[in-house]
C-alpha cells in the first residue's frame, strides 16, 4: 500500500472515530440538553399536542383551555376572556414562547409531579389516557371586568389583594392585548402580531401592574410614616412647623407643598393633609435608616409573584449615599426622586398595613385539581416581609382612615363602611401631567381587600388631576363592589 492511500485510510478512520464520538455525545451525554431545548421541533410538537389542563378563575370561569383541532398538533389553546386576563394568564406560543400562568404553572397543567396515584390513574394509563392538572386561581373575572370598566379609556392599573393571604383578586392594566393570535399554530400569524405589539406606541403587551415602575408620590408616605415611627422616638408627639416649602441642605431649590398650601402640625395632621414639608423633613432625618426601612416593605426586591416573567423590583435611595445626596432622601420621603414602584408593590404596602405589619407573598395560583375536579393540592399562604410592628401598622391604619374621613381622600368615602386610604399625586417628567394614585383597604377594622390604583398622567383630567380626584373614586368603587358581591 503506497503512502498516499495509507494516509487517506488513516484520515477516514479518524473521521469515523470523530463521527462516532460526536453521535455518542449527542445521543448519550448531551441527549437531555437537546431534548429540553426550546427550539427542538420534536419537543415543540410534543408539548403543543399533549393534553393540557385548564386555568380557571375563583368565580369558576375558564381563562385558558385546550380544544381539539385538525392540524399536526391536534390541540389548540383558547383564551375565552382575551385581553381582560391576558396579562395574568399569559399565552402559550409555538413561536415566541410562553408567559404568565401558562409558563409558571406549565408542569401543573401538563399533569407532571402529581403527588397522588390511584385506581383511576391505573385505568387511564391502560387506556392510554394522559391525566392533566387544572389550575384554579384567586383571580375573579368579575373583579377584572370592574377594574377595566373603572379605568375606561385611561391608561393605568388596578391591583387588588387579600391582605391575610396574599391572593391576588384582580390585576388589570390598560391598555391590554388579545392573546389569541399568539396561540396560533401559524408561525407567520404569530410573528406578525408579535411585531405589531412590539411596535405599538402604548405597549399593550406590557403588564404595567407588576412590570412597570412609577414615582408613587404621596402614597409612599405610608412607608415614610412607618419608618419614622419605628426610628424617630418623638415623632408621634412632635409638632411640625407650618410651612409652604422646605429647603434641604445641598438642595438647589425647596420642596413645596401641593398647590403652595401651608401645612404642618402633628404627624397625623401632616399625613391626613399630605404635607410634603413634614415628610421631606422626615426623609432627611431618617437618613441612613431610611433605605433599610424601605427594604422591610420590599422596596429594592422583586416581589415573589408566581408569574413569568416576574414582577419588577421597585427602587429607592441607596444605603451609604445620604451624605452625598441628602435632598434625594428628602424627596424619597414624599415618594419622589429615586423612589419608583410598581402598582403591585404599593398594593403590597397597603396590604402590609392592613395585615398588622406583615406582607404575604403575592400569588395567583390557589388550587390544583385533576381533570375530574378532584383537589390535588392547595397553594398555602406564605409570609414575605415583616414590614413593621403591629402597633405601628395600627397607627398608620388610623391615619389612613382619617385621610378618607377628613383629608385628601374624601372622594373614597362610603356610607357605613370605614375605608383606610392614602392619596398620591406624583410628579413625572418635565411638562408631563402627574400620575394619580390611591392605595386603600377595607373594612378598616377587619380588612378583606387592599387595592392600589394608578391613572397615568392624570387620565382624562391631565394636569388638573390629583390622586384624590381621579384614583380615589376608582378604589372606592372597587372595594364597594368586592365587599357587596360574593364570589360566583
Amino acid at each position: 500500500m503506497n503512502v498516499g492511500i495509507r494516509r487517506v485510510a488513516y484520515g477516514v478512520v479518524v473521521l469515523m472515530v470523530v463521527l462516532v464520538g460526536q453521535l455518542t455525545w449527542l445521543q448519550v451525554v448531551d441527549a437531555k440538553k437537546l431534548a429540553d431545548n426550546g427550539n427542538n421541533p420534536r419537543k415543540i410538537r410534543a408539548q403543543f399536542s399533549a393534553p393540557r389542563g385548564s386555568i380557571i378563575s375563583e368565580d369558576q370561569k375558564v381563562l385558558a383551555q385546550s380544544v381539539d383541532v385538525k392540524d399536526e398538533y391536534g390541540k389548540q389553546r383558547q383564551y375565552p376572556f382575551g385581553a381582560l386576563t391576558s396579562q395574568v394568564v399569559g399565552y402559550q406560543s409555538i413561536t415566541v414562547g410562553s408567559t404568565g400562568l401558562e409558563a409558571s404553572y406549565n408542569d401543573v397543567l401538563l399533569g407532571k409531579g402529581r403527588s397522588t396515584f390511584g385506581l383511576q390513574d391505573v385505568v387511564d394509563f391502560l387506556k392510554g389516557k394522559k391525566r392533566v392538572g387544572n389550575l384554579v386561581t384567586s383571580l375573579r373575572v368579575d373583579a377584572q371586568q370592574k377594574a377595566k370598566d373603572l379605568l375606561g379609556a385611561q391608561k393605568g392599573s388596578v391591583v387588588v389583594i387579600k391582605p391575610a393571604t396574599g391572593e391576588i383578586v384582580a390585576m388589570y392594566s390598560n391598555p391590554s392585548f388579545d392573546p389569541t393570535p399568539l396561540a396560533s399554530h401559524s408561525a407567520k400569524t404569530v410573528q406578525a402580531y408579535f411585531d405589531l405589539l412590539k411596535a405599538a406606541p402604548d405597549n399593550p403587551a406590557l403588564p404595567r401592574a407588576y412590570r412597570e415602575i412609577y414615582p408613587p408620590g404621596s402614597t409612599f408616605k405610608t412607608v415614610t410614616t412607618a419608618a419614622s415611627i419605628d426610628n424617630i422616638p418623638d415623632v408621634l408627639t412632635r409638632t411640625f412647623p407650618s410651612l409652604t416649602s422646605i429647603l434641604i441642605p445641598q438642595a438647589g431649590r425647596p420642596i413645596e407643598n401641593f398647590g403652595g398650601e401651608r401645612c404642618g402640625g402633628t404627624l397625623e395632621d401632616s399625613f391626613v393633609h399630605s404635607c410634603n414639608t413634614t415628610f421631606a423633613q422626615l426623609g432627611y432625618e431618617l437618613g441612613e435608616k431610611f433605605p433599610p426601612a424601605m427594604q422591610q416593605f420590599g422596596v429594592e426586591e422583586q416581589p415573589p409573584l408566581d408569574l413569568i416573567p416576574g414582577a419588577a423590583a421597585s427602587t429607592g435611595p441607596q444605603a451609604g449615599t445620604f451624605e452625598q445626596n441628602k435632598p434625594l432622601f428628602a424627596q424619597a420621603g414624599i415618594g419622589q426622586g429615586d423612589v419608583a414602584t410598581t402598582p403591585l408593590q404599593m398594593a403590597l404596602v397597603a396590604a402590609g398595613i392592613a395585615n398588622k405589619g406583615v406582607i404575604m407573598q403575592p400569588h395567583l395560583g390557589h388550587i390544583v385539581t385533576d381533570d375530574t375536579g378532584k383537589v390535588l393540592s392547595t397553594i398555602q399562604p406564605k409570609v414575605w416581609k415583616h414590614a413593621t410592628s403591629e402597633a405601628t401598622a395600627n397607627q398608620i391604619r388610623d391615619f389612613m382612615v382619617q385621610v378618607v374621613e377628613r383629608g385628601t381622600g374624601t372622594a373614597a368615602r362610603v356610607s357605613g363602611l370605614a375605608i383606610a386610604g392614602k392619596t398620591g399625586t406624583a410628579q413625572t417628567a418635565q411638562g408631563a401631567a402627574p400620575h394619580a394614585w390611591f392605595v386603600a383597604f377595607a373594612p378598616a377594622d377587619a380588612p378583606q381587600y387592599a387595592v392600589a390604583v394608578i391613572v397615568e398622567h392624570g387620565g382624562s383630567l391631565s394636569n388638573d388631576a390629583t390622586g384624590g380626584k381621579v384614583a380615589a373614586p376608582i378604589a372606592r368603587d372597587m372595594l364597594e363592589f368586592l365587599l357587596s358581591t360574593p364570589t360566583g
